[in-house]
């Protein structure tokens, strides 16, 4: 018998086994896929090669040569360009911890406090809370300008003129306005968390922390996760809120400067500094290459250990 079915087994090839079928993607699937993949690669991916290309390139419009490295070498060692560049990307990540150590620390805490049950009015908090995401960040930056005054606001200390406390202060100004944000990606998850596992922590007679830590956080981790890389990628992008309080030159002496003003004198000039696109290109490339970066260590590192732990 065991000689027969080894036979049998002798004649069945041995990579057979291996062989992974083939997916075939459905003509509907490819259809409702093609407008979007089309749009994406037009407006993204079309742009973002384009500006790659450009990095790449030296000379005026139209008659730019091929160069190779030599703009990245320019902007990394050049003191012309250097000591911008790397004071801003210093300055972008300040701008970055700040969100990242309060922006989602407070937006998971007011989401946990709004979660619980008994809580009066929780429809309005959650509102006025989110409601400052909404407001476009001119008027945002022009209110806390008034706020901050030393001559009319409700404070004696130019904290916007203050180049120790100015980034800070802009930083937190940031975080103010999309604190809502984290909340409301924190609440989402919070208020969907089974209610047999808090009825059974209750029982087992843990507190308001022990069940927030024991039961409700290991399920929250991955949207921190995602949460902080969204706010990574919008710091590293960010431009408005400089540029709107203290102008291009992100005053006073360069302390507010990050990777979007820096870039914007870089590609557009401003002042006595001339613009260049192809070193404007370069400083995107450069952006693009640091944000590569983070959302690799998102999905190789943080990413791996929350699967890990829910394992």
């Amino acid at each position: 018998m065991s000689t027969e079915g080894a036979g049998v087994t002798s004649l069945v090839p041995p990579t057979a086994a291996r062989r992974i079928p083939r997916v075939r993607l459905p003509g509907y699937v490819v259809v409702f896929l093609l407008p979007a993949t089309a749009v994406y690669t037009i407006f993204m991916i079309y742009p973002l090669l384009s500006s790659i290309g450009l990095s790449l390139m030296s000379g005026p419009a139209q008659q730019e040569q091929f160069v190779g490295l030599q703009n990245y070498s320019t902007l990394l060692t050049n003191p012309a360009y250097s000591d911008r560049f790397w004071g801003a990307l210093r300055q972008t990540f300040l701008f970055s911890a700040v969100h990242l150590s309060v922006q989602l620390p407070v937006g998971l805490l007011i989401a946990e406090l709004l979660s619980r049950p008994g809580i009066r009015a929780r429809g309005f908090f959650r509102t006025a809370i989110f409601l400052p995401t909404t407001v476009s960040i001119v008027v945002v930056a022009f209110i806390w300008q008034l706020i901050l005054s030393p001559l009319w606001g409700l404070t004696d200390t130019a904290l916007l003129g203050d180049g120790g406390w100015a980034l800070v202060t802009l930083s937190l100004i940031s975080v103010w306005q999309y604190v809502g944000l984290s909340m409301l990606m924190f609440y989402a998850v919070l208020i969907s968390v089974p209610r047999d596992l808090l009825d059974a922590a209750l029982v087992d007679g843990a507190g308001a922390w022990a069940t927030f830590r024991h039961v409700k956080l290991p399920l929250v981790l991955p949207m921190v996760g995602v949460a902080a890389i969204i706010t990574y990628i919008a710091n590293l992008n960010s431009f408005e809120i400089v540029f709107t309080t203290k102008g291009p030159l992100a005053g006073p002496n360069y302390s507010t400067d990050i990777m979007g003003t820096f870039f914007y004198r870089t590609f557009f000039g401003y002042q006595w500094q001339l613009g260049s696109p192809t070193m404007g290109a370069t400083v995107a490339s450069m952006m693009l290459l640091v944000i590569s970066i983070g959302v690799a260590l998102y999905i190789g590192v943080y990413r791996r250990r929350v699967e890990t732990h829910e394992l």
